[in-house]
């Protein structure tokens, strides 16, 4: 048990040993090198993303025109629009996704405004 209360010389050289203590771990502690235990399964990832993507625009073009030609009481004109547009939309957000494939983690896209603002991260 204790002795006697301790002061505060005796806290803050506690404090110190502790910090020297860290300090000394910290540097012995290996660091992990190469892409963390999920980067590997990234592009996989951006893959499945792409794909649900794609699939996301024919099925919402779908619905759509599936709807308005159930109210309006057209052929299934709409519904044939409505897939290719649902189409075109899940291809473009599709390609905005394979451009992520070609950064390197941690990049941030190319900011095309002149009066750029950094971010937190720039920051420190």
């Amino acid at each position: 048990m204790a002795e006697k209360p301790q002061g505060d010389a005796d806290r803050t050289a506690d404090a110190d040993r502790l910090r020297a203590l860290e300090a000394k771990l910290a540097a012995l502690t290996p660091k992990p090198s190469g892409p963390g235990p999920m980067g590997k399964y990234e592009q996989a990832n951006l893959a499945w993303r792409m794909v649900i993507e794609l699939v996301t625009g024919l099925g919402l073009g779908f619905v759509v025109g599936y709807g308005l030609d159930y109210l309006l009481g057209t052929t299934p004109f709409l519904m044939v629009l409505f897939i290719f547009l649902g189409l075109a939309a899940g291809v473009k957000s599709m390609m905005r996704t394979a451009s992520e494939l070609d950064r390197k983690p941690g990049t941030a896209p190319e900011d095309k405004t002149s009066g750029h603002e950094p971010g937190s991260d720039e920051r420190d």
